[in-house]
Formats: structure tokens, sequence, C-alpha cells
């Protein structure tokens, strides 16, 4: 089950967290894994330590702020492999601030990347995937895109945004065998969650009933299933992976 056998996976943000944990257990379901990321150096260790231990992978370097050089990246990638089955786009940013003290570049950054660098990459892998009419795509969202946050007006706007492309688009591909979901992670431990002092990290805990911090691996699995043939009848979905955080 899950197989992804014979599948080109694009995935971005793949350098660190929850991206590369995806592009680890992709390649452990035997797909050929595309990391895409700004730093190369970074996603070249990756994709050697997936080749070393049996994988297929091959790496990129990419801004994918930057529309033109993303789209075409994704175009160059579906030529070479002959096909792109999967997408998923994971790299995102904050930069947060209240909404009375925000500047405007931290909007705008946040949105771009977030999720106009979302937009650029469903645009550009729609294409080959509808000439192969099939093809998953899988955009990581966040709670906050549902719940909101304090200090998180630009973040919450670009993943509530990202959660509302997704359907539009799900609606607009189905037919051709592509499926568009989003996974909305909750609090999940990376190098960045591991600086919050212990009385941020307690009051967290707090609000979620599974008493836990996610993993990368949480996540992972769970677009594992969604980019699998067994998710075919699924599209237009988002799959809150938070321990329960948005029911509490």
């Amino acid at each position: 089950m899950f197989s992804l056998a014979n599948k080109v996976a694009i995935i971005t943000g793949a350098s660190r967290g929850i991206g590369k944990v995806i592009a680890e257990v992709f390649a452990n379901a035997d797909a050929h894994v595309v990391c895409v990321a700004r730093t190369e150096d970074a996603i070249k260790s990756l994709s050697d330590e997936i080749n070393a231990t049996g994988g297929s992978a091959s790496f990129q370097s990419c801004d994918i702020g930057d529309g033109e050089a993303f789209s075409s990246l994704i175009s160059e990638i579906a030529k070479e492999q002959g096909k792109l089955d999967i997408l998923v786009n994971n790299a995102g940013v904050t930069q947060d601030n209240l909404l009375m003290r925000m500047k405007e570049d931290q909007w705008d950054t946040v949105l771009n990347i977030n999720l106009k660098g979302a937009f650029h990459g469903m645009k550009a892998a729609i294409r080959p995937m509808m000439k192969n009419r099939h093809g998953r795509i899988i955009n990581i969202a966040s709670i906050v895109g549902i719940t909101g946050n304090p200090g998180q007006a630009n973040y919450a706007a670009s993943k509530a945004g990202l959660i509302g492309m997704s359907k539009s688009v799900a609606k607009e591909v189905a037919t051709r065998g592509i499926t568009v979901n989003c996974i909305a992670p909750g609090w999940i431990g990376t190098d960045m969650t591991d600086e919050l002092s212990d009385e941020v990290k307690e009051e967290f805990l707090s609000r979620i009933p599974a008493n836990r911090i996610g993993s990368p691996e949480d996540i992972a699995h769970a677009a594992l299933f969604l980019a699998s043939d067994e998710a075919s009848y699924i599209t237009g979905q988002t799959i809150t992976v938070d321990g329960g955080r948005i029911i509490n």
C-alpha cells in the first residue's frame, strides 16, 4: 500500500524540516524525488543521502518567490523526467508582527512565497499532469489558516488563501485524474519551534488533546497517503494534522 513506484515528485522547501522528511518518505516509497530549495548545499546533501541508501533523487536550486523561474523549473523537470506525478508545495516563510506594526514588505514577502509561489507551481504542474491524466498536488497549509493567530495576519492570510485556491483548482482538474489537497499542520517540532521557551511550549501543549508535539513524519505520512493511488477519490480537502488542537 501507498507505493509511489515509478512516480516523479517535486518537493519544495526540501532543505530541512517537513520538506526534507517528505522527500525521504517519498523516496522510501520508491518515488524519484526532486528536492527544491534556495540552499543548494542542503538539497544536494539530501539528494546524495537518498541515492546512497538506495533511493532515487535529484535536486534543483530555486527561489519559488520568483514565479517565472519556478514555473520554468517545473516544466524542465517534467520534460527531463518524461512526466510529473506529484507536486508538494511545502516552502514557506513567516514574518510575524502585529497588524498595526506590520510593514508592507512583510505582507508582500509572505504572500508572494506562501501563496503566489504555490499558484505558479500548480499552474506549471497541471499541464504535464493533464497530459498524463494523473496527478497529485499537495499544499502544506497550516491550522493558522483556519483559526487565525495574533501577530500572523500575513501568514494566516497566505495559508487561508492556499486552502481556498486548492479547493477551486481541485474542481477545475478533477475530471483529468488530478487531485488537489491541503495538509494543515499544527505544532510540529522543527528547528524553528525548538527555539521557543519552555513556558511557551507548555502553554501550547495545554491546548493539544494528544499532549505532544507533532513530528515532521506525521505530516510526511499524511502526504504519502494523499500522493498514493489509494487516495484517488479524495480532492479539495484539508487534512488537519494537529493532535486535536483545532477541536480544543
